[in-house]
């Protein structure tokens, strides 16, 4: 079974795509998705957060406070990158978990989706990667539509963060390009039917 992954900087339409593949039956892991459920369910890391960031980014019911922890970190880089240190181990843990799985259910191939695929190094648990991407001005403007309380400055600086376009292509063995010049099922179907003859 292969371990395909799909990243994309924000705006690039990464979501799209992988619903575009879970359509044709393939098993989709949403990693931001799940770090939200394993920062909140995974008892050791709760701890681990509780004693990097203060216990009050946690309630009672350990339901995890992300606007408080975000004010926390995102203003000073070396709490955001100890946040990654912390977190990025144990959602690669829980990929491994669900990869097990799947394996038995006889697909040809799942996908990871992920937007900091190659910042946080876990594409090394992958077979391959597709970076969908379009322009920025493009992307920008898909954030602006989708979060109308960012602004046009707020998603430049999300982006900063972020490896760079040209890197994430670079350093892919796919690319999708979601322009909207391009249309995107075909390429979705051409990499479905290439990934389904790879069967491992």
């Amino acid at each position: 079974m292969l371990r395909i992954g799909i990243t994309g900087g924000i705006g690039s339409g990464k979501s799209i795509v992988s619903r575009l593949f879970q359509v044709l039956g393939v098993p989709i892991y949403d990693a931001d998705t799940r770090a939200r459920w394993v920062m909140e369910n995974d008892a050791l890391l709760r701890q681990q957060l509780r004693e990097a960031f203060g216990h009050d980014i946690y309630d009672a019911e350990n339901r995890l406070n992300r606007p408080l922890l975000a004010r926390l970190v995102f203003p000073q880089p070396e709490l955001l990158a100890r946040l990654n240190a912390l977190v990025h181990p144990r959602v690669g843990a829980d990929f491994e978990d669900w990869a097990q799985v799947q394996q038995a259910t006889g697909h040809a191939y799942v996908l990871k989706e992920a937007a900091l695929m190659f910042e946080s190094n876990s594409y090394r648990q992958l077979d391959q990667v597709i970076t969908v991407t379009a322009p920025l001005a493009i992307r920008q403007a898909r954030v602006l539509r989708r979060d109308p309380h960012r602004t046009a400055d707020d998603v430049l600086a999300i982006m900063a963060k972020q490896l760079s376009e040209e890197e994430k292509v670079a350093r892919a063995q796919h690319i999708i390009v979601n322009d909207d010049a391009h249309l995107l099922i075909p390429q979705v179907l051409a990499l479905h039917q290439q990934f389904g003859q790879s069967k491992q």
